[in-house]
């Protein structure tokens, strides 16, 4: 790949996760104390990134597979976006919020599906070369929960500002979309169906089991995922922890590090223990918070944020290299949108319903939480997620071959979308 090539991917993902690392951490936080929300509320806001989620397959298959060159579609989609940002930062109450986000997730979360299709249409060797570019998302959004903290937006009642800076985030990736390498339809002038349409060409990965139970263990393992996404900041906010999105951030520097290291990882692992991983530190993460504290036990919160790099790059990102190598070149859009359904789309949204009626069930008297129950759930649904993952997935596509140490490697995942 060019450098030049490799610069404009790179910045396309700083953007990116910068504009979504923006607002989306303290998102609950300024439902509860700007807008004087219940947790039902956050968890209903929160649940807008599942619909956009769920509908991001769709769109994707109608258009960027087909129609329109994805840069194209990528750099509306954030100018439409940085507008409804702006809106939701004037909304004075949450009638007047929801449906700002609701439309501006519904924009933004096919964006995550082509920033990934934009990068693996330029390249040979997805497993080395995206993970280099990837960690650039991660650099964006590290450097948008430190500017919050930094800032000290949340302790001074001012998150609103943090919908006003994504806002211009988002414009400025617009602007910079029309500057990406040209990435075509694969299909264009092809004969079109109801399945391009709504783009259920993708489908077919669920033809090969590995991947069905694939798509299923994403599902399940998302629904504790979105306890962390929708009250991780209130929870530390409310706890007594200081600049808390900063350090929130630290579970972002964790994923820097860990997805410099993925090549490695990936090679030596395989996909397998790969996700498994992921989902065990899912589980040591949230038991952490429910004994963690400010005072003695203030490493509990601190290493159960750091393991957040664990748990986002060793499933997440080896989910979309999995996802990537299975689907083959007709459907690499379709594909990521696919994946993004089953992770943000209904296993997100399913965990955004239970979470916030958790949260507001064990409300004390005093307008507290009983955090240290709350988090023992999603710890219990990782926990049985996990354990039917291990015994039942079986990574039918991997190849081995000895390296030149003689050591077995994985291959790419080269096998036929049909395979069962």
């Amino acid at each position: 790949m060019q450098i030049a090539t490799r610069l404009r991917l790179s910045t396309m993902m700083f953007l990116e996760f910068f504009i979504w690392g923006a607002w989306f951490v303290t998102m609950g936080t300024f439902l509860l104390t700007n807008l004087h929300t219940s947790a039902t509320q956050v968890g209903m806001a929160f649940l807008a990134q599942s619909i956009g989620a769920i509908l991001a397959p769709f769109i994707i298959g109608l258009i960027a597979d087909r129609f329109f060159s994805a840069q194209y579609i990528l750099g509306w989609l954030h100018l439409l976006g940085s507008v409804l940002l702006w809106n939701a930062s004037t909304a004075a109450n949450f009638d007047s919020f929801y449906p700002a986000i609701l439309i501006y997730m519904i924009l933004f979360m096919p964006t995550l599906a082509l920033v990934n299709s934009i990068s693996f249409r330029q390249m040979k060797n997805p497993g080395k070369e995206f993970p280099p570019i990837r960690v650039l998302g991660t650099m964006g959004w590290i450097i948008a929960g430190f500017t919050i903290g930094w800032l000290n937006w949340e302790q001074g009642g001012q998150l609103d500002l943090t919908f006003k800076m994504a806002a211009i985030a988002s414009a400025l990736l617009g602007l910079f979309s029309f500057t990406l390498p040209a990435t075509p339809p694969v299909k264009k002038g092809a004969k079109t169906t109801i399945a391009d349409i709504l783009g259920l060409d993708a489908l077919r990965l669920l033809k090969n089991q590995s991947y069905l139970l694939f798509f299923i263990s994403s599902i399940a393992i998302c629904i504790p995922l979105s306890f962390y996404y929708n009250f991780t900041n209130p929870f530390l906010n409310e706890i007594g922890m200081a600049a808390a999105a900063g350090k929130q951030s630290l579970g972002q520097v964790s994923e820097l590090l860990f997805m410099i290291l993925m090549p490695l990882f990936f090679v030596r692992l395989g996909v397998k223990k790969m996700l498994a991983v992921g989902m065990l530190a899912w589980i040591f993460r949230y038991i952490l918070f429910a004994f963690g504290d400010t005072a003695a036990n203030y490493w509990m919160l601190i290493v159960g944020i750091v393991l957040h790099g664990i748990c986002y790059d060793f499933f997440f990102v080896t989910g979309q290299i999995y996802t990537d190598n299975l689907a083959g070149e007709r459907f690499k859009s379709a594909a990521q949108g696919l994946i993004t359904l089953a992770t943000y789309g209904v296993g997100m949204l399913i965990g955004s319903l239970i979470s916030g009626l958790v949260v507001d069930k064990w409300q004390t008297p005093t307008g507290n939480h009983d955090w240290s129950f709350i988090w023992l759930i999603p710890a219990t649904i990782a926990g049985v997620v996990t354990f039917l993952f291990l015994l039942f997935f079986k990574d039918q596509n991997k190849k081995n071959k000895p390296n030149a140490a003689g050591l077995p490697i994985q291959e790419e995942y080269a096998g036929s979308i049909t395979t069962t």
